[in-house]
């Protein structure tokens, strides 16, 4: 009699574990077979292509998507303003070897670092100093007058996950040019951040700081920075030659586009999810994060093909300016905190459209362990790694609000390979690949709006 009712007792557990495995290969099945997610991808990077916060392309995607969201009948999608930088590269970027005894006159390939302030047609000329770090830089003290400083920092190419590699290495490009700055230089030269040694170079954003001059910042390609070190060695008194044109203009208005399903029971808790809509201004934008945006719209128009209502309110988030300035996430959560609206999860795919392994978050021993507690959910789809702590740089400002913050976490090997680069194209991302992180996340925002964290 004590085990039949133990039996009975467990049973509504069992039923409740194997409808959700039910509805989950629902998800993966209807986006496996009849997904939007990568024929959406292809017009936001072919008809719009790349998208810089506060440029007409950056217009044009807001309109885009928000007529997409609409088309598919979510309850309600709207605009939030966000007033953003408008940064413009303004020319071609020159990296020039003017006097090496080998070689003579030697083009680098080069692409200048975001929000950087441009030498001018002009351009300046001066002798380099090659550092590792911006500690060896430091140690310069007056040596660096006049100079044009070559910040040759690499990824480690020991570390496993890509994402460490590159936290370990993007300081010497978010902080480089105004520590060069402080110590008198008048340019920096920067080793593109990348694990890839190939002759594609990669821009980013860099922060001035205000009490010293802005000096022009170019990153050069890997290959290039191989070379420009080996001449170096062998010729100390070698100069450069650059040239850009960036320019940063007033703020403009702009725009998060919000789409959301309401919630049939507890409308009042909300589950963000989504990714930045911006990009740097070459390529198009397509692992970074183009993906990311179709995916988050691809969650909420599954629900609608399959019919389903949501207990908690679903909503897709396109941030604005995540590239360079994080003025949508920051706006997004003042307005959250400013209507008081409680969110209990964000998710934010921005590591690239690869194959997803899993996912990483920030919040409560008591909500990630209810995050855990899902992997069996998972591993029939060969997503494993539920453990991982981070989140997301959009939803990173929700924080204090007491929410878990969630990443889509795909295999990242190849992703430095695309990163802010003119390689980061429509062709650069697998169909199915693409379409496997959109249905992770729409099971993992099923389990969150079934069962609360």
């Amino acid at each position: 009699m004590k085990k039949i009712l133990i039996l009975l007792l467990l049973l509504p557990a069992f039923s409740f574990a194997q409808n959700h495995e039910a509805n989950i290969k629902k998800i993966f099945d209807a986006e496996l077979s009849q997904g939007h997610t990568y024929e959406n991808l292809r017009y936001l990077t072919k008809n719009i292509g790349h998208r810089l916060a506060g440029s007409p392309s950056a217009a044009a995607a807001v309109e885009w998507t928000r007529q997409l969201m609409e088309s598919y009948g979510f309850d309600t999608v709207y605009l939030q303003p966000v007033m953003v930088p408008h940064w413009v590269r303004g020319g071609k970027d020159i990296v020039r070897i003017t006097n090496s005894e080998k070689h003579g006159s030697v083009e680098l390939t080069a692409l200048a670092l975001g929000n950087t302030q441009g030498t001018g047609p002009g351009g300046l000329i001066g002798e380099v100093i090659e550092v590792k770090s911006l500690e060896e830089l430091r140690n310069l003290g007056t040596k660096t007058q006049g100079k044009i400083i070559f910040l040759n920092g690499v990824m480690d190419p020991t570390k496993i996950d890509t994402f460490e590699a590159y936290s370990g290495a993007v300081g010497l490009r978010g902080a480089g040019a105004s520590e060069a700055s402080k110590l008198g230089a008048k340019g920096v030269v920067i080793r593109s951040v990348t694990n890839r040694i190939d002759d594609v170079p990669h821009t980013g954003n860099q922060r001035y700081n205000s009490d010293y001059p802005k000096i022009p910042a170019i990153a050069i390609s890997t290959q290039a920075a191989e070379l420009l070190s080996k001449l170096l060695s062998e010729q100390p008194n070698l100069k450069l030659y650059l040239e850009s044109h960036g320019q940063m203009l007033e703020d403009k208005l702009s725009f998060n586009v919000i789409g959301e399903i309401r919630g049939s029971e507890i409308p009042g808790e909300i589950i963000a999810v989504g990714g930045h809509l911006d990009s740097w201004d070459v390529g198009e934008g397509a692992h970074d994060d183009g993906g990311g945006c179709m995916q988050g719209i691809e969650v909420l128009r599954l629900y609608k093909e399959l019919g389903w209502k949501p207990k908690r309110t679903i909503r897709a988030v396109m941030w604005m300016n995540e590239e360079n300035g994080l003025r949508g996430g920051q706006e997004y959560a003042r307005v959250a905190k400013e209507k008081g609206e409680k969110h209990i999860a964000a998710i934010e795919s921005d590591s690239g459209a690869f194959l997803p392994l899993g996912f990483s978050s920030t919040g409560t021993e008591e909500q990630r362990a209810k995050l855990l507690s899902w992997k069996p959910y998972f591993l029939p789809y060969q997503i494993w790694n539920l453990d991982r702590p981070g989140g997301g740089a959009d939803i990173g400002p929700l924080r204090d609000q007491g929410l878990i913050l969630i990443g889509l976490k795909p295999d990242s090997q190849k992703y430095f390979n695309y990163h802010h680069t003119a390689a980061d194209v429509f062709e650069a991302v697998d169909q199915r690949e693409l379409e496997l992180g959109a249905a992770a996340m729409a099971a993992l925002v099923y389990l969150l709006e079934q069962e609360g964290i």
